[in-house]
């Protein structure tokens, strides 16, 4: 049996410091110790009766006849969904890493939510340069857009989130619409776009690809402010705290939104999670991006 913490790790760590906390000495604390033990109690009767989850790894997303080698390597996916449920939400993550490094994965906080998960690998700097990374994210939104129905899922419910170098395809692939044209699938067909802490001028290793100077920013085709449009699907940005992100993170989402608001986009919306840097702001990223999942679905869309 999983403990408690696994389960439901916050309201755990809550209940268990309040417990410490009452005096032992106080009749009406002691009952509502009492009674958060059973409240607790019943949240892992709970859970330990929902949906089963299954994931099926390393599929390919890519054409079968695909010769290049490092490019079928690297483009697998693995599915992790609720068995036995239908017309569940997907959620489409891409991993950080600089486009450099990293591994697909399913974040904690997606996990026993209700969602699917489409965890993509992809082809990283400098092995494969610009845009390789971006076709091949845009490949694997294709790939859930058209394939999740077979595993339960609603293709009017896919969701596109990462962190970091995977917030930066996430942008890319929804506002810049001819990589998901490349493969019949209209951008604009996606629920929602949740980047977490991603470049929105053109990526520090697309610069580096170019031997340009660090630190100065470039706005070209490959950068998402220059690919902003009217009329989207809605985009919800996220950073950490602008003193404590990597540089100009944090700034670089707010130009994003003040421009997409200038001309007229009336679905953007900017988070900015105090106290937490650039690596932090993951979990409590996810958080957020898993709870407005949860209301979107709720509102019956």
């Amino acid at each position: 049996d999983r403990h408690y913490e696994d389960i439901c790790p916050f309201l755990f760590v809550f209940s268990r410091d309040f417990l410490h906390i009452c005096p032992s000495n106080s009749q009406t604390l002691n009952s509502m110790r009492k009674y958060l033990s059973f409240i607790l109690l019943l949240i892992g009767l709970t859970l330990q009766a929902q949906e089963t989850y299954k994931t099926v790894k390393d599929i390919s997303y890519i054409p079968a006849g695909e010769t290049d080698g490092y490019r079928k390597e690297r483009c697998k996916l693995d599915v992790y969904y609720p068995v036995g449920k239908k017309d569940f939400p997907t959620i489409v993550w891409f991993h950080g890493g600089g486009l450099e490094g990293g591994g697909k994965h399913v974040p904690e906080m997606f996990m026993n939510q209700g969602f699917a998960v489409v965890a993509v690998n992809y082809r990283l700097s400098p092995k494969a340069q610009n845009p390789a990374y971006t076709e091949d994210a845009a490949a694997a939104v294709a790939w859930a857009y058209k394939h999740i129905e077979e595993y339960g899922g609603s293709p009017r419910r896919v969701f596109v989130t990462g962190h970091s170098a995977g917030g930066y395809l996430t942008l890319m692939v929804g506002l810049d619409k001819s990589y998901l044209q490349e493969y019949g699938v209209d951008a604009d067909s996606i629920a929602v776009y949740l980047p977490i802490s991603g470049q929105t001028v053109t990526h520090f290793t697309i610069r580096k690809e170019r031997s340009l100077p660090e630190g100065i920013p470039v706005i070209d085709q490959y950068a998402p402010c220059n690919k902003a449009r009217k009329d989207t699907p809605p985009f919800v940005l996220i950073t950490g705290d602008r003193n404590l992100e990597m540089a100009d993170r944090y700034e670089e989402n707010a130009l994003l939104a003040s421009v997409l608001k200038n001309i007229g986009n009336k679905k953007v919306s900017l988070y900015e999670l105090q106290g937490f840097d650039h690596g932090q702001v993951y979990v409590p990223g996810c958080c957020l991006v898993a709870n407005y999942i949860r209301n979107f679905i709720a509102d019956g869309r």
